[in-house]
């Protein structure tokens, strides 16, 4: 969904947008709700709003797959890109909230794109004590136990374990 800068009044824009995307990045299984409100300030765009979609994740210590709802604030500062002077800019800490456009329009697509990906954890977890599969036999240990042998060595005396062996 594309926004012609000269479209949004001296006033602002508000934008209710209801949409099924599809994004690689973001395995969705809900509509995309976000309010956003488009305001300019001379060359620059702000948008604040929220956006909210549930997506399906898979945990990353039992690896099953999970559903979970983000619902993120936006808050993002648009820039045209002309007023660098070159196409590559790496953003610093104090300019994540900032973003940059080229030509007379923004997509609002990849800034709902964006806002997902960098609010869905690395790591996700289906649940904050999930205790993951052994690492031996693969047994799902959040549902049953195994019988496998743990044997916990401190990495400091592994060295000597090896010398050991020899």
């Amino acid at each position: 969904m594309k926004i012609f800068i000269a479209d949004i009044p001296d006033d602002g824009l508000d934008l209710d947008i209801e949409e099924s995307f599809g994004f690689e990045e973001v395995p969705l299984v809900s509509p995309v709700k976000a309010h956003l409100e488009l305001t300019k300030a001379h060359s620059e765009i702000i948008v604040a709003g929220n956006v909210t979609a549930e997506v399906e994740l898979e945990c990353s210590r039992c690896l099953k797959k999970f559903r979970r709802v983000v619902n993120e604030p936006v808050n993002v500062v648009y820039h045209p890109i002309e007023e660098l002077g070159a196409e590559t800019h790496g953003l610093k800490d104090e300019e994540m909230d900032m973003g940059f456009y080229k030509g007379e329009e923004l997509d609002m697509g990849e800034l709902i794109k964006e806002q997902l990906i960098l609010n869905i954890q690395m790591k996700p977890l289906c649940d904050e004590n999930c205790r993951g599969i052994c690492s031996q036999c693969g047994t799902d240990l959040n549902t049953e136990t195994c019988n496998c042998e743990t044997k916990k060595i401190d990495s400091r005396l592994e060295v000597l374990k090896k010398l050991l062996e020899k």
